[in-house]
C-alpha cells in the first residue's frame, strides 16, 4: 500500500437508547490523503470527485470538516484544526494559491 500524504483524526458519535438512557460512544478515525484519493473508515474517495474540502470551527475547540464529492457532501467531526491537511490537498489539486 501507498504512503499518505497527509492524515486527519476524526471522531464519529454512535448514539443508542436503551430505557431510560442515552449513550453515546466516541470513536477516533482517520482520514488518509493519498495522491489519487482520500480514504476514510467507510469509504474511499477518487480525487476527481472531489472537488473542495472545507472546515468550519467551533467555539469550544471541535469543529466539522466537510469533504465535498460528486456523491454529496461527508461531514467529519475533528478536535483539531485541517489545515496543513487541506493545504496538501490543495497542492495535489494543483491549486496556485496553495502553500
Amino acid at each position: 500500500m501507498k504512503d499518505s500524504i497527509s492524515s486527519l483524526n476524526y471522531f464519529t458519535i454512535e448514539r443508542s437508547i436503551n430505557w431510560f438512557e442515552q449513550k453515546h460512544r466516541q470513536t477516533a478515525r482517520t482520514l488518509l490523503l493519498y495522491e489519487e484519493s482520500i480514504a476514510s473508515s467507510d469509504h474511499t474517495f477518487s480525487l476527481e470527485h472531489v472537488h473542495d474540502v472545507s472546515y468550519r470551527p467551533f467555539s469550544n475547540g471541535t469543529g466539522l470538516f466537510y469533504l465535498h464529492t460528486n456523491r454529496g457532501v461527508f461531514t467529519f467531526g475533528v478536535n483539531e484544526n485541517p489545515n496543513e491537511f487541506i493545504q496538501s490537498y490543495k497542492r495535489l489539486k494543483g491549486d496556485p494559491f496553495a502553500f
